[in-house]
């Protein structure tokens, strides 16, 4: 049986462990945050180097990404470190690949036609992929960066714009505690409306969910969530809030979305890789055999395409 942990610097309030069956093979897959304690994660990494099959980092990435170039980020050096024997990602292939087909079977499918429909993405550089794909595919998008990461109501509307902000300030921020960028620990559990105008903008608000949560108002009638890592209360949060589809880019595993980290590690494992020699054919590979396909789960009103028609919903 292979093992999957995913050891994440987010709340430990959102644990879980689940058992799936690949092509016919049990596999255990384990999210255990640490609040926000990197010295637990990094002594956890440890008691469990070599005795599972792959690790996620969860809670913080190890690189930001802007075009073809990548940052690393200071503090996730240590995490990394610390497995020796076990491979371990930080989601960042997926979010390149998988949200990449992600944004384009919605918009091909009709499921979220995507071409000129107003996108607030919260944070352009944690998910530089569908950054690109919104744009490919016409959507009249706002990177959150600064409005989110920096607390500045200053909306970012091209994405050679985002890439210039990315290549002038990423080699500073990478190097700043990383609970100053991203919410950590009891962070997570945070929760008050912030800049508002721009979640009532949009049609569709697409990222990290703890962004998007961190945010949101309690308005959000008739919008489309376009996320990861989901929990069941998660879900009935944005159902009370009039969300009309949730979309989660990874598949529904027992109730849950896990996170991108969490679904790389199970296919390095599967591949037998490690990390660095994994390219994106792999991946694009390994997601067909695999059959992943996105969680798409009407919370509110009838599934129904821009023309009317009804469509098939993925699960």
């Amino acid at each position: 049986m292979k093992r999957i942990v995913s050891v994440s610097l987010g709340s430990s309030a959102r644990n879980t462990s689940a058992t799936v069956h690949i092509e016919g093979e049990p596999v255990t897959i384990e999210r255990i945050g640490t609040d926000g304690n990197r010295r637990k994660a990094i002594e956890l990494i440890q008691e469990l180097d070599g005795k599972v099959d792959a690790f996620g980092m969860g809670g913080i990435d190890l690189y930001l990404v802007a075009g073809n170039r990548r940052y690393a980020i200071r503090e996730a050096k240590p995490l990394l470190r610390a497995a020796k024997r076990s491979p371990i990602v930080d989601g960042s292939g997926l979010k390149n690949t998988l949200e990449r087909r992600v944004v384009e079977e919605l918009d091909r499918r009709g499921i979220v036609p995507l071409r000129k429909r107003r996108v607030l993405l919260v944070s352009g550089v944690d998910r530089f992929g569908m950054a690109e794909a919104l744009h490919q595919v016409g959507s009249e998008t706002i990177y959150g960066d600064v409005i989110f990461a920096l607390g500045l109501p200053v909306p970012i509307r091209r994405l050679q714009a985002l890439r210039v902000l990315a290549y002038t300030l990423l080699p500073i921020m990478t190097q700043l505690p990383f609970k100053m960028l991203y919410p950590t620990g009891e962070q997570q559990d945070e929760a008050r409306p912030r800049h508002v105008r721009f979640f009532q903008w949009a049609d569709v608000i697409a990222g990290d969910f703890h962004f998007i949560r961190r945010s949101m108002p309690d308005d959000l009638s008739g919008k489309v969530i376009l996320t990861n890592t989901v929990t069941p209360q998660n879900v009935e949060e944005l159902r009370a809030r009039g969300v009309r589809l949730l979309v989660t880019t990874t598949p529904n595993i027992q109730g849950r979305s896990f996170g991108t980290n969490v679904m790389e590690a199970l296919i390095v494992a599967l591949a037998g890789k490690r990390w660095e020699e994994m390219t994106p054919e792999d991946y694009h590979h390994w997601l067909d055999r695999l059959g992943f396909t996105p969680r798409v789960e009407y919370l509110n009103g009838t599934p129904e395409s821009e023309s009317g028609q009804p469509i098939a919903s993925v699960n």
